[in-house]
């Protein structure tokens, strides 16, 4: 490799020198029919012998700079290959190498990008086979204890109804498990293809307000919808299973006598203080916020930054006796993103918890059509 690379720089050092000789020939000759005339032909001499060595010269050191950048560029070509893939060559020498280095620069960034997105992937979907048949393992273990310990026969009446009721409770668990599952598949899966009408979100509110009253009504919970937005295009039914969710999620951690409330409101990108207005939203200016708030104990600080993983719980125990496969925020993540929207959360100073939800105001749709 290093005699090829030798060859090549004494093959282009020859062609610059041929160059240069060539043109101070030109050059001498040249000077010699004005020394006729001048009688300046020792100065033109002297002249041209001081191009031939300047030439002789700089093609040397051009030839050894350019291959000393391609050098530093098949250094940096080889380096990449085994597997080192922060490496990038610098941008130095001619145009030319210039450009081969930028287009290795680009395509090695997005290389990079790429095995470490398929990276993350895969630690993500052999995380999420290993939760599931930990989900999976606790109800059947169960069934599987109550109804052997059935089929030994000898059990009293009393203790069978209780075997049984077992075996049905820990069904319904796994049945629900397998809807969280199936509905996170189809939300993940649609996007693009949910049906998006335009809607107001004040409906949707309304709507899981009426199909959550006979459980606020039993958890003894105060719950209202303030404020008003304007329309948004949308998937209106799982709009309320967003709501719905989070309001559930507030009624237990608040308990018998607290409160709960939705505010709605809108707001432009530069009248956001969030993060979400860095957020690159492609021609959205103006986005409708859904803020699910409760006065309850809120939330340990860390447990927030993986409230939205999947099979995340706050509480196992409490969890686990409920049946909470911890999968409901994970659903609501998966809308809002669905929706091209972003999900925040929070601890309020006055205290409780705060889910506050970005949706974008499509610009066809216009800042006057509200839907009050």
């Amino acid at each position: 490799m290093n005699n090829k690379r030798n060859s090549m720089r004494q093959l282009f050092a020859s062609a610059l020198r041929t160059y240069a000789i060539t043109a101070t020939l030109i050059m001498c000759g040249v000077g010699l029919i004005c020394a006729r005339f001048k009688y300046g032909w020792i100065a033109l001499l002297v002249a041209a012998v001081g191009c031939i060595i300047a030439f002789w010269y700089l093609a040397d050191d051009t030839s050894h700079k350019n291959t000393t950048d391609l050098d530093n560029l098949i250094s940096a070509v080889n380096t990449f290959n085994s597997g080192i893939l922060s490496v990038r060559a610098r941008g130095a020498g001619t145009k030319e190498v210039r450009q081969l280095v930028e287009g290795f620069n680009k395509m090695a960034s997005e290389a990079e990008r790429a095995i470490v997105s398929l990276s993350t992937e895969e630690k993500r979907q052999m995380q999420f086979v290993s939760d599931v048949s930990h989900e999976l393992r606790t109800p059947l273990t169960a069934i599987r204890g109550a109804a052997e310990t059935l089929l030994d026969g000898g059990v009293p009446q009393q203790d069978q109804v209780r075997f049984l009721s077992t075996i049905a409770a820990e069904s319904e668990r796994l049945s629900r498990l397998a809807n969280d599952l199936l509905t996170l598949q189809r939300i993940e899966g649609a996007r693009g293809e949910l049906p998006m009408r335009k809607l107001n979100p004040r409906d949707a509110a309304e709507r899981a307000a009426r199909a959550l009253a006979p459980l606020l009504d039993a958890r003894d919970v105060k719950f209202e919808i303030t404020g008003q937005c304007p329309d948004i295009l949308g998937d209106i039914d799982r709009i309320q299973q967003v709501i719905s969710n989070l309001v559930d999620n507030a009624t237990r951690m608040v308990g018998e006598g607290g409160r709960v409330w939705v505010e709605l409101s809108s707001a432009y990108r530069h009248e956001l203080g969030s993060a979400v207005a860095a957020k690159s939203f492609v021609d959205v200016d103006r986005f409708v916020i859904i803020a699910i708030c409760d006065n309850g104990p809120g939330i340990p600080p860390e447990n927030i930054p993986r409230l939205f993983d999947r099979f995340f719980r706050t509480d196992l125990s409490r969890a686990r006796n409920r049946g909470g496969a911890g999968l409901g925020l994970s659903i609501v993540k998966a809308i809002i993103d669905a929706h091209g929207g972003e999900i925040e959360v929070e601890n309020r100073v006055a205290g409780g918890t705060q889910f506050t939800i970005y949706l974008p105001v499509p610009p066809e749709i216009g800042t006057d059509q509200l839907s009050f």
